[in-house]
């Protein structure tokens, strides 16, 4: 398998390699499409762990992350769930959007974020040492999630922790030009496209322009799709179901590509 591309902003592989020498939980801050899961994965290949990923959402429960009995013929057997299994065989385990999964998952994690490294499996009545090479990591977004769900700081601090945010327009040109295969003045007009509604804070939208929007619009560029229109259905529309939003987003993208 080859290496997942990525470009570094700051010291994140220094920290993150320190804090997997010491197996510190690790948590992974910041807005959507900025490179956390890309990060991660890029992380594991270089350290030779194996990952898991799981993307919580609001049903998922601490029964789908450690395991459930299952019936199978004429008998009822155990099956574990992927943090055991990450647990037992010491993978890393990437818990995505933490804070939308349900409170039950914190608690099933707490024993696994502080000295005892210890997974309570209740169905069970067992308890588990993690393996020396287990690791945590989870991310989240803290603004999209204000005033919905929060992680509270009695868990937040359980965890070493780094911000992600959008790349200088440089480094994102490289970012873009590199992931699509596409030309660099093209990605670097869609760069500024981004830049410019990052900015329009005014227009109150709940999630801005993410480098992978840009990445998308890169790729449909590449095989053949209009620039304008390439922008149009890859960054403005999944920003906003507002129609004057929305056109007005076209028309500024219009002047700018």
């Amino acid at each position: 398998m080859s290496t997942p591309y990525y470009h570094a902003i700051d010291k994140e592989i220094q920290v993150f390699e320190h804090a997997y020498t010491c197996k510190l939980p690790f948590l992974l801050k910041g807005p959507t499409g900025t490179g956390k899961s890309r990060f991660i994965a890029y992380m594991a290949h270089t350290l030779k762990s194996q990952l898991i990923t799981i993307s919580c959402h609001e049903e998922t429960s601490s029964t789908d992350l450690i395991g459930r009995f299952i019936i199978k013929g004429a008998e009822t057997i155990w099956l574990d769930g992927p943090l055991t299994t990450a647990v037992k065989e010491g993978h890393i385990l990437y818990l995505d959007e933490i804070a939308e999964a349900r409170p039950d998952v914190i608690v099933a994690i707490h024993s696994l974020t502080d000295h005892r490294r210890e997974l309570f499996i209740d169905k069970l009545g067992t308890t588990i040492k993690a393996h020396k090479d287990f690791m945590l990591v989870a991310s989240f977004n803290p603004g999209y999630q204000r005033g919905f769900k929060e992680l509270k700081p009695s868990t937040r601090q359980r965890f070493v922790a780094i911000s992600f945010d959008y790349p200088t327009a440089k480094i994102e040109t490289d970012i873009v030009a590199s992931e699509a295969d596409i030309d660099k003045d093209v990605a670097k007009k869609l760069v500024n496209i981004a830049t410019k509604i990052r900015n329009l804070t005014e227009l109150g939208l709940t999630e801005t322009v993410s480098t992978r929007l840009l990445v998308d619009a890169a790729k449909l560029i590449k095989v053949g799709l209009p620039k304008r229109l390439a922008v149009h259905v890859a960054v403005v529309e999944p920003l906003s179901d507002d129609l004057e939003i929305v056109q007005a987003l076209k028309d500024l993208s219009d002047l700018m590509i």
